[in-house]
């Protein structure tokens, strides 16, 4: 399943392509900066000449094949991201160029259906066959003239099989390992997308949140990503656990990428009623709005949650000196409710997952149809219960239906207090956003304990309310990558993505992984 199932004829393809290699080592020159490159950077360089869509995807490629064997981010390539590279090429001959993501590489969690791709979740109960079509995100990124790189590692299930899981492992990917120190976690169940654009294995990625999934491996892997306002991109087609917080989003090395991305991955689909009732006036192109002096006259709420890690909290604090630099007032503020909204998301999320799967299973016939079918499957395999086990499976087999006033109540709780904590601190403080620490430093990986390391973070308000939610890079712990979360309003995406393109511009202190075996 790793990307040594490249055929010989593709490597045959690659050979007159071949250039330096960005190298792995921190100060090496090299031939061409794919991590300092932008999307419009890259647009430029396409429509003058100096660059075409099949050697920017041949740097990909090869670059995956020297930096992945350390990370085991990219579970698979697709044969035919060379094919649609020189496609995008003769469109830009032809001047038909379908917009900014034409001819840019993108990697895909691998929960999402992609046609000619396992689509696996990380599951091997899902390899016995690919799925038919694409899920409607997917169509609408070759619509928009994307080339489609391959699938990206991920938490098995999205993390929810074990009450013990750990970041980053599945049974078809196994292990992936974190760039910045390979015996760091990536942390949450999009690991793979993180870990992949943090190391420059793709110019961006997709990956999917329920509660921290998108905002964590961003924070730990020093890229920026956003987990859209539920309802802004079609989650059909995509492995679920929970309708009512599920939402696929952009990872990007930087904000104006993100951007370029989630105009592509937004829209309708009349499958997913979430995506009915987005506002008319949404915006369609966020990298247009973008404006380095957003921050100024912003009011800016800081939910500090002091008193865990020295690191995080003088991070915290740069940001908020930052933030005033350029022009912003920043006041503290706590979020109320936080311990009733975890206890009655939990309970809610167990009952959803056990009517969502099973929806979904229902299209992938050569798999098991039933989550007890897939508990029985993992009891058999070989592989799939050897690092730790799968009670929110077995929990999920006597949960409450939705149907149920226990449910009801929880899940009723879970929102409505979710979405008050947001919205009551904005309206009290009069502010534009809130501010929280993403993450904390990247914890050893380890197995049979879950991922005993975490202890900072901020997703759960705006995942449960459905509200934006962005990470930006903020500083490090040493090596490791810390990041600041952004989040307000329903809807504010655009607003959500200027004030971190903002920042980003601002206190730009991202820097490349260097690969580093352990930090100590």
């Amino acid at each position: 399943m790793r990307v040594a199932r490249f055929l010989c004829a593709l490597c045959l393809l690659l050979a007159p392509l071949a250039v330096p290699t960005p190298a792995l080592a921190a100060g090496q020159v090299t031939a061409f900066d794919l991590d300092a490159a932008t999307i419009p950077g890259l647009q430029r360089m396409m429509d003058s000449g100096t660059l075409t869509s099949v050697r920017l995807t041949g740097l990909y490629l090869a670059r995956i094949r020297s930096a992945d064997p350390k990370v085991h981010a990219v579970l698979s390539v697709d044969p035919t991201a060379l094919g649609q590279a020189a496609t995008s090429d003769l469109r830009r001959r032809l001047g038909r160029t379908r917009g900014p993501l034409d001819g840019i590489p993108v990697l895909l969690k691998d929960n999402i259906d992609t046609r000619g791709l396992e689509t696996t979740a990380g599951s091997r109960a899902l390899l016995a066959r690919p799925p038919a079509q694409d899920a409607p995100l997917v169509t609408r990124l070759r619509a928009a003239g994307a080339v489609v790189l391959g699938k990206t590692n991920l938490s098995e299930w999205a993390n929810y099989r074990s009450t013990n899981s750990t970041s980053g492992w599945s049974g078809v990917g196994l292990q992936t390992n974190n760039p910045y120190a390979l015996d760091r976690n990536p942390c949450g169940s999009s690991s793979g997308s993180g870990a992949a654009v943090a190391a420059s294995l793709a110019q961006v990625a997709v990956g999917t949140e329920t509660d921290g999934s998108i905002v964590c491996p961003a924070g730990a892997n020093g890229v920026v990503g956003l987990k859209p306002s539920l309802g802004l991109v079609s989650r059909t087609g995509v492995v679920p656990i929970s309708a009512e917080q599920d939402t696929a989003g952009p990872m990007a090395r930087h904000a104006v990428d993100a951007a370029i991305l989630l105009s592509a991955l937004q829209g309708r689909d009349p499958a997913d009623p979430a995506t009915r009732i987005y506002p008319p006036g949404q915006p369609t192109d966020y990298a247009r709005l973008l404006a380095p002096d957003a921050l100024r006259g912003a009011r800016i709420g800081v939910w500090r949650q002091s008193g865990t890690d020295p690191t995080v909290d003088a991070t915290v604090q740069h940001a908020v000196d930052v933030l005033r630099a350029q022009g912003a007032t920043v006041v503290d503020v706590n979020l109320p409710y936080q311990d009733q909204i975890g206890a009655a998301e939990n309970a809610a999320l167990l009952s959803e997952f056990a009517r969502d799967l099973p929806a979904y299973l229902a299209h992938r016939p050569a798999a098991p149809q039933t989550i007890a079918g897939l508990v029985a499957f993992n009891r058999q395999d070989p592989v799939e219960l050897s690092r730790f086990g799968q009670e929110l499976f077995e929990q999920a087999l006597t949960a409450p239906a939705t149907t149920d006033p226990t449910y009801l109540r929880n899940r009723a709780t879970a929102t409505t207090l979710a979405r008050k904590s947001i919205d009551d601190t904005l309206a009290a403080q009069h502010l534009d956003a809130i501010i929280s620490p993403t993450n904390g430093p990247a914890w050893l990986t380890t197995y049979g304990h879950g991922d005993v390391g975490y202890e900072i973070g901020s997703s759960t308000p705006a995942a449960v309310a459905g509200y934006p939610d962005a990470s930006v890079p903020a500083g490090y712990a040493g090596e490791l990558p810390l990041g600041i979360s952004i989040f307000a309003g329903r809807w504010s995406d655009a607003h959500v993505l200027s004030l971190a393109a903002a920042f980003e511009h601002a206190d730009p202190v991202r820097h490349a992984p260097r690969f580093i075996p352990t930090v100590g």
